[in-house]
């Protein structure tokens, strides 16, 4: 004997080969997209700890990161590197350095004694000394920006490179430039003029005592 159709519930009859064709493909439809919801779940949680598992792993300074640079003591280590005297700006304590050491010019051929200054105001000044430099290692230094004038602090003329209206001169807003003997002095941040002054200021006695 064939076995009888099964009778559906909700329909009172049996089903016909076009209504279980159609139920079939529902649920397959439903299935899949339980599946791809499901995978997209786990692919999230996957991620999430891989993520924890960074953050944990890459080792963090504790606290604030100290940027009082002992530019003091790097100087004479770079002095002995160098073969040179090198000028120490002797500044107050509100003044703190986050970078001391020697850099080299692009085409290597000039070396100069770097510090990275914060001021009281927590602006930044950049100083650098090189010796025997020459005017493209200056224009280098200060992106190419023309000399706007000349101030005179403590005796020693300085040239002025006032670049604040221009809307993207970065860490060159401000900068001043003196030679002296075979020493050219470069500074430039983004400081106000009495900064400045007293940066210059702190070396042009010891610029003269070493020519």
């Amino acid at each position: 004997m064939s076995k009888k159709p099964k009778i559906v519930a909700e329909l009172g009859r049996p089903e016909t080969p076009a209504e279980t064709a159609a139920r079939k493909a529902e649920n397959s439809r439903l299935y899949k997209s339980r599946k791809t919801i499901n995978n997209l779940v786990y692919s999230l949680l996957v991620t999430v700890g891989l993520v924890a598992v960074i953050y944990f792993l890459v080792p963090r300074a504790d606290g604030e990161p100290n940027w009082q640079v002992d530019y003091v003591a790097q100087s004479e280590i770079a002095s002995k590197s160098l073969g040179e005297s090198l000028l120490v700006p002797a500044m107050p304590e509100q003044w703190r350095a986050n970078a001391a050491e020697l850099r080299n010019a692009t085409n290597g051929q000039v070396t100069s004694w770097y510090i990275g200054f914060i001021s009281p105001s927590d602006k930044f000044i950049a100083f650098n000394e090189a010796f025997d430099a020459n005017e493209t290692w200056v224009a280098n230094e200060l992106k190419d920006y023309p000399a706007t004038g000349t101030v005179t602090i403590d005796g020693q003329q300085w040239t002025v490179y006032d670049n604040r209206s221009m809307n993207d001169a970065g860490n060159v807003e401000y900068a001043m430039v003196t030679t002296l003997g075979r020493s050219t002095v470069v500074l430039y941040g983004t400081a106000d003029d009495a900064e400045f002054e007293q940066l210059a200021t702190s070396i042009t006695a010891d610029l003269r005592s070493e020519q």
